[in-house]
């Protein structure tokens, strides 16, 4: 069975889970199809509009809910069409009574709190709506096949950048561009080294690849793509973080669509992380909880590709030369360049595409303090595109990829309405800040069926690749951070600088990082106060009050979940491998000195040693000298090796110094595995509301377990050490 047989298989067994079938062509008459539109828009707005008593629009919301209930479980994109109507319907109606019923405020605290929020509210309903939008029909692309002579297959450059990260790390990456399965004449791979490193220089002469460097940094990742293309000339170009390990398939994969679509200018593929980012690592969820980044990668660049929209990401993907180079490179005048090198391109009318099947992984950042400052570099990239080439603004775009565009820029604004949101209810519980004039039970008629829908809507739509609940976490971890930079970069654009996420650190003990938790910490205060004057007020204060106190302090509540969670975040938990081990069931065989050889099975592996399940029974003393068999493709090879540990039936074998051809067989056998990265991918347990509102609920248990630990141990003045592995935020 060919390579992307078995990609094609992993592809149809996650399309059968949905039900999904692509859209129909219409077929009615245009007239007919306006007279539709116009018909379903005038009766929408009736909807939306008509008054009901307060009677009747409980049992409204109530009918609404019971059908989405039963729509939920229905398989098929369909039933989704049918959740997303119903959530408009509930998300509009609460817009329009809020707007025309709940303004009149009183006086000038009221007026900006309360205009404050609804602000906050306007800007959450658009971010909804496009998101639906975006994610309606996901287009679901499977790899075009190539043709039977490879002589007839394009010239590939393979451009891997690298500025600072460690030979260790883009040594792996090297090795399995190299070992990408295309004629051996036709695939060039060059490390583009804006370091100037002459440990890169020789480690490229002695793996027998192209070593390129320039005389200066400017544009940093930018300026130094561009600069390749200039001496390099490949029909193609595959990129690729220094850290991202590509598969051997890659462009068998990748390359059928150009040749299918001579329009196609870019075709990206998943980044895809064989390490926990921070949020995996300090709760514990690495692999039972989708990463932050899977919702894009598994359903919004699906999404996206049905309108012509997908984003470049800057690693993992393959562009056309002479489109590129038409478009004047690489885009070098924002800090995010990748997703505006796609706009450009779309809007010279060029397509781009996205494969959603994993065909590279990488390390995830491994700190708090990096992750953050890599979000802060692109929402600060989409604010610089926002304001330099607003997608709505200009010619070439159709409107479908002028909202896909608006939405991914909209989305990276989210750090003042959360902040908002998490402190809304303490405007009535602190101050008695009326900023809703309505009576509570109308209050609940209109706001529940809003925020049950969205999130049943979104936990179907998205419950894959995000679980619910954890979007908060999220945006609550990283809102203060995004809000200046984005500010500013809609002010100035051209304000900050591109900075370089370290990969590949150790953090040498556990600790709390309690720069960065300040916001998090401030806002679990401010809550935990509401929540004491409110219960307070609800024993003690207005009885005709009560409902509208109780109301306020379920959000409060709610608020100090999330907070809590955030918090917990910030315990960076100690992490003292440089080379994380990838989790793997593979066939593997142990060759003893005496020549015997176990059957085992690999338990994990790194470039450094792999992990072996033993025989039952069977037990390798340490220190022992064998031999780590691995196969691929009916291909044996044996790695000399060094029993690292031994224990309960199972080894740790650390290998012997390798040759460069045997790091490169081993890279083969185990991180160039397409079918290891595939088989991973939206492999999660189903989402559950309940069950994500308990699992969050627990983690923000524990973050205020460890905040109170952690503020028990600052007390003590002998254990008061400050973390040396705490990257600095890339502030403007």
């Amino acid at each position: 069975m060919s390579v992307l047989d078995r990609l094609d298989q992993v592809r149809q067994r996650r399309a059968a889970r949905s039900a999904d079938v692509p859209p129909a062509t219409p077929v009615a008459p245009a007239w007919l199809q306006l007279l539709a539109w116009t018909a379903a828009a005038l009766l929408g707005a009736l909807l939306v509009s008509v008054p009901l008593a307060l009677e009747e629009q409980a049992l409204f919301a109530v009918g609404c809910f019971v059908a989405a209930l039963l729509l939920r479980r229905l398989p098929g994109r369909l039933p989704v069409i049918a959740l997303i109507l119903l959530s408009l319907l509930a998300s509009l109606r609460y817009l329009y009574w809020r707007l025309t019923s709940t303004l009149g405020f009183e006086t000038p605290l009221e007026m900006v709190l309360g205009y404050g929020l609804v602000a906050a509210e306007l800007y959450a309903l658009a971010v909804l709506v496009f998101g639906y939008l975006q994610t309606i029909w996901p287009l679901r692309r499977t790899p075009v096949p190539l043709p039977a002579d490879p002589a007839a297959w394009p010239t590939v450059d393979v451009f891997i950048p690298t500025y600072n990260e460690a030979l260790s790390i883009v040594k792996l990456s090297i090795l399995a561009a190299q070992a990408i399965d295309w004629p051996h004449d036709k695939l060039r791979v060059h490390v583009l080294d804006d370091g100037r490193r002459e440990d890169f220089r020789h480690f490229c002469a002695t793996a027998g690849v192209s070593y390129l460097v320039r005389e200066n940094n400017e544009h940093a990742k930018a300026g130094n793509l561009n600069a390749a293309l200039k001496v390099t000339d490949g029909e193609y170009i595959a990129i690729f973080d220094a850290d991202h390990v590509p598969t051997r398939s890659f462009l068998q994969v990748c390359l059928g669509w150009f040749l299918k679509d001579p329009q196609l200018a870019m075709l990206q593929t998943p980044h895809f992380f064989f390490s926990p980012d921070p949020f995996e690592k300090n709760l514990k969820t690495f692999r039972t909880v989708p990463n932050e980044g899977e919702l894009f990668y598994g359903l919004v660049q699906d999404g996206n590709d049905l309108w012509n929209a997908t984003f470049f990401c800057g690693s993992c993907a393959v562009i056309r030369r002479t489109m590129l180079e038409e478009v004047g490179g690489v885009a070098t005048e924002t800090v995010t360049e990748d997703a505006h090198t796609a706009l450009k391109l779309n809007r010279l009318g060029y397509n781009t595409a996205y494969l959603g099947i994993p065909q590279a992984a990488g390390l995830a950042t491994e700190s708090l303090s990096r992750h953050i400052a890599q979000r802060i570099r692109w929402a600060r990239g989409m604010a610089q595109i926002f304001r330099m080439d607003n997608p709505l603004l200009g010619k070439g775009l159709a409107l479908g990829q002028r909202l896909c565009y608006l939405n991914a820029m909209l989305h990276f604004f989210y750090g003042l309405p959360r902040l908002v949101f998490l402190t809304a209810p303490l405007a009535y519980l602190l101050f008695s800040a009326q900023i809703f004039h309505a009576s509570a039970l109308l209050i609940t008629c209109y706001v529940l069926p809003h925020v049950l829908h969205s999130n049943l809507t979104n936990s179907r739509i998205q419950g894959e690749f995000r679980h619910s609940f954890w979007n908060e976490v999220y945006e609550t971890v990283l809102a203060w951070y995004i809000l200046r930079p984005t500010l500013l970069a809609l002010i100035n654009p051209r304000l900050g600088k591109f900075n370089v996420t370290d990969k590949g650190g150790i953090i040498a003990r556990d600790y709390f990082d309690w720069e960065l938790a300040r916001p998090y910490i401030v806002l679990l205060a401010l809550n935990l106060l509401g929540l004491g004057v409110g219960i307070g007020r609800l024993f003690f204060g207005d009885p005709e009050a009560v409902t509208t106190v109780a109301i306020n302090l379920v959000w409060t509540l709610y608020n100090l979940v999330i907070a809590s969670a955030a918090v917990a975040v910030a315990s960076e938990t100690r992490q003292v491998r440089a080379e994380p081990r990838v989790a793997a069931a593979l066939p593997a065989g142990l060759v003893l000195a005496d020549g015997s050889r176990l059957a085992c099975t690999t338990l994990d592996f790194s470039q450094s040693g792999v992990g072996l399940q033993l025989p039952e029974g069977v037990q390798v003393p340490e220190g022992s000298a064998v031999e780590v068999e691995l196969s691929r493709d009916g291909r044996s090879r044996r790695f000399p090796a060094t029993v690292a540990f031994s224990r309960a039936g199972a080894v740790g074998t650390r290998f012997a110094e390798l040759s460069v051809t045997e790091q490169r067989e081993l890279v083969r056998m185990t991180f160039s595995r397409a079918d290891l990265w595939a088989e991973a991918w939206g492999n999660h347990r189903p989402d559950s509301l309940l069950g994500s509102l308990r699992e969050v609920s627990l983690i923000g248990v524990r973050g205020i377990a460890d905040l109170n630990r952690n503020v028990w141990r600052l007390s003590r003045p002998s254990r008061r050490t400050a973390p040396s592995s705490s990257a600095s935020l890339d502030r403007p």
